[in-house]
């Protein structure tokens, strides 16, 4: 039977899991009804229905991995189903950092104002390649994830069986330098897209300063679409910025529990902070898309 406060923080967790299952799947039915009407999707209701898809069946893995460790801790004796479990979460983790790179991308591509020829070259080809672009991280994410799995230590899910049983007297037989290696792989490999959209979000913040500068100049003023459009695409990006980082920080304590004294509790912690960030994320999403904001307001 789970303790007191593992129940409270499952509670919570439930929580979480709610608000974040109704902020993705309103993004997913609005635009999926909006292209069953038009017979065709932008590029970006295409990314972000893209997005909410992956954080939906993130939110699922995380808060079925939770219950398991705390409902039925049996099945971490099991490395077969863990491995499963370990994949998919693997999976949609890097599936919705990598959508929400694109996401900061597009943004980039489509508001900032540059004059190279390769940027020109980028923002007119994006609306006809972004459907391959999503395609080639759903095969990276897979293949990473086949990779990551295959060689994580499954001596650190039994250890967490056996610390529950043994009241942590039982010495745990773990290569703590292969499962260290392996867990710091991971995260590493999450760093590639959060370095792209932290450049992207640079460069919107030279693009904005430069035409605040040219309007400066011109005396015409600063309230203008563009200006608009550059300060709500740096809301959105910065706002995935800094929710990825407590996110990472989450999941580091979750993937490094074995070397806390209370190994259930580090894990339940760190999935409750992970929530976090594919939870409020979607209502941020929400909030800076017309589309979304008017549909938003409707159904309320």
């Amino acid at each position: 039977m789970p303790s007191k406060v593992e129940s409270i923080l499952m509670l919570i967790a439930v929580g979480e899991f709610s608000m974040g299952m109704l902020g993705n799947t309103f993004i997913v039915l609005v635009n999926c009804l909006d292209w069953v009407k038009n017979k065709k999707m932008a590029s970006v209701d295409l990314i972000l229905a893209s997005l909410a898809m992956s954080r939906i069946c993130l939110l699922c893995i995380i808060l079925l991995d939770g219950f398991i460790l705390v409902l039925y801790p049996d099945v971490y004796a099991t490395g077969k189903q863990m491995k499963i479990i370990d994949f998919f979460w693997t999976l949609t983790n890097h599936l919705s950092v990598w959508f929400a790179t694109c996401l900061s991308i597009f943004y980039f591509l489509k508001i900032a104002n540059f004059f190279h020829p390769l940027f020109l070259w980028m923002k007119w080809r994006i609306d006809r390649v972004i459907l391959w672009i999503l395609l080639g991280c759903l095969a990276l994410s897979v293949f990473i994830s086949l990779l990551v799995t295959e060689n994580l230590n499954d001596d650190f899910r039994l250890c967490v069986k056996a610390k529950r049983k043994t009241n942590s007297t039982l010495r745990c037989r773990v290569n703590k330098a292969q499962y260290a290696s392996t867990k710091i792989l991971l995260n590493l490999l999450t760093l590639f897209p959060f370095s792209v959209s932290l450049i992207s979000f640079l460069l919107l913040i030279f693009s904005l300063w430069r035409h605040t500068r040219q309007m400066q100049l011109n005396a015409t003023g600063c309230s203008d679409p563009s200006t608009a459009a550059h300060m709500g695409a740096m809301k959105a990006v910065i706002s995935f910025l800094l929710l990825f980082i407590n996110y990472c920080l989450a999941f580091l304590v979750a993937t490094s529990s074995y070397f806390m004294p209370e190994t259930e509790l580090a894990v339940i912690w760190g999935e409750l902070i992970a929530l976090i960030y594919p939870s409020s994320h979607s209502f941020i999403l929400i909030l800076k898309n017309n589309k979304l904001r008017q549909a938003s307001l409707r159904v309320l």
